[in-house]
């Protein structure tokens, strides 16, 4: 196979990998700390990374395209985040967790389909799978009743999500960074005013910085190597790749936590697997 395509499946699968981390992080920080704190203090933490690395690393030449298409993915990223945690709140999580998931994949695909075409049919048949891996990870056990009303948060946050992909990547042009500045900016903004109004927003314990850090490291790294495997070959190929961070989440709580996969889980990890290697032929 073509070494760019191996680039895409390597990159995708590290971004996955670390959006995984950088969601387990969040998710022990939340165990003691509003998880609207975590969201606007990671990505804080995130911001600044990006702007030492921008400033003092890499000097990247400042694009107007990635500010303003960078700002609105950001926005579309916040919105994505406050619909699913909203959703998780109100909603069963067995729904609302891995339709959002499976949407945000869903909806780069079919952009990149009326853009570009249909992909190759390995590749078609590996997203597919790809799909229902994601849905079966983020699932767990229980699914709980669905009604009408449960799925509109979850399709605005897939959809919010799956904005965030085509933006982020069709706003790097030759730049890496700024475009992650400027969304890091809106997406901090946005979910901080959206937790003050609601009161959500609280001083975390000192012990839980360093976790939270981590999360907005791992994110960062999430979100750069998206775009390096968005901009090696095909975009809906990198975010359905990168859609599997839910496996490196719960891998992380088996791991650390000693939190046990059921059936379905493992079942949806061998899919995953499976989805790899059909993309990677």
């Amino acid at each position: 196979m073509p070494g760019t395509e191996l680039l895409v499946v390597l990159l995708g699968l590290s971004s996955a990998f670390s959006w995984g981390a950088g969601d387990f992080a969040g998710g022990l920080a939340s165990k003691r700390t509003s998880a609207y704190t975590v969201v606007v203090l990671s990505q804080f933490a995130s911001l600044l990374i990006l702007l030492v690395g921008v400033l003092l690393v890499i000097r990247e030449q400042f694009s107007s395209q990635a500010a303003v298409m960078g700002g609105i993915a950001g926005i579309s990223g916040a919105i994505g985040l406050t619909a699913l945690y909203t959703g998780l709140a109100r909603g069963p999580m067995g729904v609302v967790g891995p339709l959002t998931a499976v949407i945000a994949a869903v909806v780069p695909v079919v952009f990149t389909i009326f853009q570009s075409g249909l992909p190759q049919a390995s590749d078609l048949l590996g997203i597919l799978v790809a799909l229902v891996a994601v849905w079966m990870i983020s699932s767990g056990s229980s699914l709980g009743r669905v009604n009408l009303k449960d799925l509109a948060l979850p399709l605005l946050g897939g959809i919010g999500f799956g904005l965030f992909f085509i933006l982020i990547a069709g706003a790097s042009g030759d730049t890496t960074i700024w475009p992650l500045i400027f969304a890091r900016v809106s997406s901090v903004m946005l979910v901080f005013i959206v937790a003050v109004l609601l009161r959500r927003f609280d001083i975390p314990l000192v012990g839980q910085l360093p976790v939270i850090l981590m999360a907005g490291i791992f994110d960062t790294g999430g979100s750069l190597l998206y775009i390096l495997a968005s901009r090696a070959g095909r975009l809906d190929i990198a975010a359905v790749l990168s859609s599997l961070y839910p496996a490196a989440t719960v891998f992380l709580a088996y791991l650390l936590l000693k939190e046990r996969l059921n059936r379905q889980q493992w079942f949806g990890v061998l899919l995953a697997i499976l989805a790899v290697v059909l993309i990677a032929v």
